[in-house]
């Protein structure tokens, strides 16, 4: 296994986490994992994205130019990375920031109202676990148990007791996510 990913959405939207705990779970299941983050000109509301690399074999580049998923947090980000994704690859995209469908047909596309779902919950700020959760239902680079695990050791101390509404929000990710694919 060697799947390249390309997370990118706000700043603000956890879109740098969300690779960083996928790196971390990987590590934990003994995979080689690479994380390389790229920002906009601002942090919070400007555009982020971050590249992960998760592999049985060392890791030779954390460049990845034609990704085999990508998780879209907003439009900006599928405006930019669409063309990107490799044919047949995956594709997640957050509905509730993103009211375009994707141009292509040759790719597999997991709709998924990630930030409606996080509302839902009770914070927003786990959209980002949300759109994970169906990330790892069609593609289970990490076990979700793993993503659980590396929260609650890397996470800050003070973060920590949010770690039951992320494991949530990746079990809701998850179930929507196999609604489609049986669909």
């Amino acid at each position: 296994m060697n799947i390249g990913i390309i997370m990118a959405g706000f700043g603000g939207q956890g879109v740098m986490s969300m690779g960083q705990v996928v790196c971390y779970a990987g590590l934990e299941e003994g995979k080689e994992v690479s994380w390389l983050p790229s920002y906009g000109p601002e942090m919070r509301g400007g555009t982020a994205n971050c590249t992960v690399v998760v592999s049985d074999e060392p890791v030779g580049s954390p460049i990845v130019s034609r990704p085999d998923a990508i998780i879209i947090m907003n439009r900006p980000s599928l405006d930019r990375f669409e063309s990107s994704l490799k044919p047949g690859g995956i594709m997640v995209i957050n509905t509730s920031l993103c009211d375009q469908e994707p141009s292509r047909k040759d790719v597999r596309v997991v709709r998924i109202p990630a930030t409606d779902m996080a509302n839902e919950l009770g914070n927003i700020r786990v959209a980002n676990m949300v759109a994970l959760g169906a990330f790892l239902a069609v593609e289970p680079v990490v076990k979700v148990d793993s993503i659980v695990q590396a929260l609650q050791e890397h996470l800050p101390e003070h973060q920590r007791k949010h770690v039951p509404l992320n494991k949530k929000a990746l079990e809701a990710g998850v179930a929507r996510a196999r609604e489609q694919m049986t669909a």
